[in-house]
C-alpha cells in the first residue's frame, strides 16, 4: 500500500525498473514536499531514473550484492538530485512565480522513502524524516528505520557538530525552522540538514505479506501496528483482487 496525504506529495510505483545480476527490482517510493511541489515533483520524476543507471554503474565496476552495495546505490542516487536542485536553482531555474511573489527551490524540500523490491531482497532507503515505510511480517509491523526528527539524539548530535542548534518551537525544529533533520532540497539549511539516506536491505521469506508506504500524515494518526492490522483487513476484502499483477513480485 503506497498512500500520500495530497498537497506537494507525489508518489511514484515503477516495475522493473532495474534488471542486472542479482535479477528484477521493483520501485516504489513517497515524496512529501513542502514550501511548495518542485522538489517533490523533481524526485519523482528523477530518482527511479538515477537508480537505474546506478545499477549498471555497479554491475560494471562490481560492486556486488548486499547492503554496502544498497548503501553506496542510494547514496548516489540522493547525493545525485541534491546536486540538480541546486544547479537548477543556481542557473534560475528554481524560482516559482507564484501570486504571492517569487519562490526560490532553495527553500523547498520534500521527504523521500523508497523502496526497492525483488524476488529474493527488499530494500528501503529512507532520506527523512516523518514519511515511513513499514513492513508487516507474519502480523508484526517492521519499520524499516526510525523517523529523523531533530531530537533523535544521534540526529540532534550530528546537527549540533556542524553549528546548527535544534529548538523548540511548535516541536523540535532545526535553527526553529524545519522538523525534520534529513530531507532532499531545502540548501538554505545546509549543512545541518543532509539528504544522506538511511539504507536497510533483507532478505524476503514467505511471512513477509506487504509493506505500508505513507507520509506523515498517515502516521500521524495510527501507529504502524494500527496500519498493517487495517491493511490486512483490506487485503483480505475486494482489494486484493485489484493489485495489478506486475507488482505481485
Amino acid at each position: 500500500m503506497v498512500e500520500s496525504d495530497g498537497g506537494s506529495d507525489a508518489v511514484t510505483m515503477v516495475p522493473s525498473v532495474a534488471i542486472g545480476e542479482f535479477g528484477r527490482y521493483d520501485f516504489l517510493a513517497v515524496y512529501d514536499g513542502y514550501g511548495g511541489a518542485r522538489v517533490a515533483n523533481a524526485c519523482s520524476d528523477r530518482i527511479h531514473q538515477l537508480v537505474a543507471k546506478e545499477v549498471a554503474k555497479g554491475e560494471r565496476i562490481g560492486w556486488g550484492k548486499g547492503l554496502e552495495y544498497w548503501k553506496k546505490l542510494m547514496g548516489a542516487c540522493f547525493e545525485k538530485i541534491d546536486e540538480e536542485l541546486m544547479l537548477d536553482n543556481e542557473s534560475g531555474g528554481g524560482d516559482v512565480e507564484t501570486g504571492k511573489g517569487v519562490l526560490s527551490v532553495k527553500n523547498m524540500g520534500s521527504t523521500a522513502v523508497v523502496v526497492m523490491v525483488g524476488k529474493e531482497e527488499m530494500v528501503a532507503g529512507r532520506v527523512v524524516g516523518d514519511s515511513r515505510a513499514v513492513m508487516c511480517r507474519s502480523g508484526v509491523a517492521v519499520p524499516s528505520a526510525h523517523d529523523h526528527k531533530p531530537d533523535r539524539p544521534d540526529e540532534r548530535e550530528r546537527v549540533e557538530a556542524e553549528g546548527g542548534r535544534v529548538m523548540n518551537w511548535n516541536g523540535s525544529r532545526v535553527v526553529g525552522v524545519l522538523a525534520t533533520s534529513r530531507s532532499i532540497g531545502d540548501q538554505y539549511l545546509k549543512p545541518f540538514v543532509i539528504s544522506e539516506p538511511e539504507v536497510t536491505a533483507s532478505e524476503r521469506t514467505d511471512s513477509d505479506e506487504f509493506i505500508v508506504m505513507a507520509t506523515d500524515g498517515l502516521w500521524h494518526a495510527f501507529t504502524n501496528e494500527v496500519a498493517c492490522e487495517v491493511v490486512r483487513k483490506l487485503f483480505d476484502g475486494q482489494i486484493k483482487r485489484r493489485i495489478p499483477e506486475e507488482y505481485n513480485v
